[in-house]
């Protein structure tokens, strides 16, 4: 079951524009920053600018990161079971381990576990 917000993601497509706005506009803290990936502290909420993933056309698109109380494949095992779309293998990365699926609505979301 989900146990909280580990992180929300949001498309990017210029870095250092997407930081002047979250930093100058909202007053937010950056907490690290890169090229690819800039972490914004929303009162204890992790906001990721990911210039990795493409945004949309017309407004651009969140990807929130869930985490588990149990393993990643437990997860996917029980989210299959119960008919949820999932929309990607579980996939390794050095800032964690990520197993997509979409909700009712299909909107883009993934159980996170962080790299051990």
């Amino acid at each position: 079951m989900a146990t909280g917000v580990a992180t929300v993601w949001v498309p990017v497509e210029d870095m250092d524009r997407a930081v002047r706005f979250y930093r100058d506009q909202l007053g937010l803290s950056v907490k690290s920053e890169s090229d690819e990936w800039t972490e914004i502290d929303a009162n204890g909420l992790t906001i990721g600018l990911n210039a990795r993933e493409h945004a949309s056309t017309g407004g651009g698109g969140a990807v929130i990161s869930f985490q588990c109380d149990g393993s990643i494949e437990d997860e996917v095992d029980r989210l299959s079971s119960g008919g949820v779309e999932l929309t990607g293998e579980i996939s390794e990365h050095p800032w964690g381990r990520i197993a997509p699926f979409r909700d009712s609505e299909g909107n883009d979301l993934q159980f996170y576990a962080p790299p051990v």
